[in-house]
């Protein structure tokens, strides 16, 4: 079969050649964007005088007729076309005859990509940003059902200070946050028409770029042509703001695993996220949250992997070039389920109240609000700090917790105690004496509620839009 490009070649490809090079088994999932900057194309063509009018108007009706079928998904494609754009050109050719070779006027595959790409990853994008302001709304949901749980905080993976759930959820409400804000970032710089630069040098045509890209709804042109052809900028962008959000969705699982081991036994995850064993009939293990934590290094890759792609490319267009879509696809077929999932699992877990009310027995979680109250009452804190620790040390040479040792017990190892000592320890005084803004007390917690509706993801779609 002869190429649509293959005038000068006196023989054609070989079978393994065409499967090697060809990008239609990936890339057929950018037909309904190729087929709309097509239209777009066509009608540019048209209003320009570069082709005449009724040539236009027949092609866009056979491109229309194209787009409808593509959205429903009922085009079929050819491993010999190469790419999508072959593909759809020789199917607008069987439909409308010869007129449809007036469509690839003044463009070149290098440019129509570019386009094709920037249209699909804007959706796409946005896609993603709703998806992740759905799943803090359901963190903030959530916050506001458990905002009187206390639950024990951690670093190091030791035991800290207590915090309330709903402070520690709302972590991840702001880190999700900063993920939407930088994928709406990247839509900005995204938002520009590649369209018109030609292969690489732009074109001979009287093209009037402004049209195409107000039809497409596009903010503005590429000032540089080879620029247009040859920047991925805005998928390394996507791949980064992927990876990170990943990276968030991925440190919330850990703590998922955790928490709704035996071990911990904070929360349950309902029966549709969790998986059984083959072998032992009793398990119920966390396969959502396990399979999201490992799928982030899957993303990673696929950022490592362009960036690599990218780095040794000369301007303007190569073929490496091809390698830029599989990565992408496979990033956001990962990224969306585990929002939507991450969504449902938050939304029907079993919080154990009662469980973390025990976690606290024997616990150590408020000794520096015993050093602080030392520091208030005169004692320069790095001394105060060491009179808790021996404190600590009493008690777990005793194997009681602190609020088990006696009034004595601490006036023993500084006078500045006095009998409200055991106040201090009140698990519900250790968390809301942290009233600050951003502190763990239930009023600062409120407050945060209160910032959060006020950000992007309480605002409905259309008002984003």
């Amino acid at each position: 079969m002869t190429k649509l490009w293959g005038g000068r070649f006196t023989e054609a490809t070989i079978a393994e050649v065409d499967a090697f090079t060809a990008s239609i088994g990936f890339d057929a999932r950018l037909a309904v964007a190729d087929i709309r900057g097509s239209i777009a194309h066509a009608r540019m063509l048209g209003q320009a005088g570069i082709i005449p009018d009724r040539d236009a108007e027949e092609i866009v009706l056979g491109l229309e007729e194209m787009l409808g079928e593509a959205t429903e998904g009922t085009l079929k494609f050819r491993v010999e076309d190469e790419d999508i754009h072959m593909n759809v050109e020789r199917l607008l050719t069987e439909r409308i005859g010869a007129v449809a070779g007036k469509l690839h006027t003044a463009r070149s595959r290098n440019d129509q990509v570019a386009t094709s790409m920037h249209l699909f990853m804007r959706s796409a994008v946005w896609e993603v940003v709703q998806e992740i302001r759905a799943l803090q709304v359901t963190l903030v949901e959530q916050a506001e059902r458990y905002i009187d749980v206390i639950i024990p905080g951690y670093t190091h993976l030791q035991r800290a200070q207590p915090v309330l759930l709903a402070h520690h959820l709302l972590a991840y409400f702001w880190m999700l946050e900063r993920d939407a804000d930088r994928m709406e970032s990247t839509l900005q710089r995204m938002n520009v028409l590649p369209l018109g630069a030609g292969a690489l040098a732009g074109t001979t045509f009287p093209i009037r770029r402004e049209l195409v890209a107000a039809e497409l709804e596009f903010d503005g042109l590429y000032q540089n042509s080879l620029d247009a052809v040859s920047n991925r900028d805005y998928l390394l962008e996507f791949l980064s703001n992927a990876s990170i959000c990943m990276m968030h969705l991925s440190r919330f699982s850990e703590e998922l695993v955790l928490w709704s081991s035996e071990e911990f036994g904070y929360i349950e995850l309902a029966d549709r996220y969790c998986t059984g064993s083959s072998m032992m009939p009793q398990k119920k293990n966390p396969d959502v949250p396990e399979l999201v934590r490992g799928k982030t290094g899957r993303v990673y890759g696929h950022l490592i992997a362009l960036l690599t792609v990218m780095k040794g490319l000369p301007l303007a267009y190569n073929k490496d070039l091809q390698e830029d879509k599989e990565g992408v696809f496979d990033t956001l077929d990962t990224l969306l389920p585990a929002l939507r999932i991450f969504r449902g699992m938050i939304s029907t877990w079993t919080v154990h109240s009662e469980r973390l009310q025990t976690a606290f027995d024997k616990d150590f979680s408020a000794a520096t609000d015993l050093a602080d109250e030392l520091a208030r009452r005169g004692l320069p804190f790095r001394q105060a700090h060491a009179v808790v620790g021996q404190l600590v040390q009493k008690a777990l040479s005793r194997g009681i917790g602190l609020a088990d040792l006696s009034v004595e017990d601490f006036r023993e190892l500084s006078p500045l105690f006095d009998e409200r000592v055991h106040d201090l320890l009140q698990l519900r005084h250790v968390v809301d004496s942290r009233s600050a803004v951003g502190g763990t007390a239930t009023c600062a917690v409120v407050q945060q509620l209160a910032a959060a509706k006020q950000s992007s993801a309480f605002v409905s779609s259309s008002e984003r839009s």
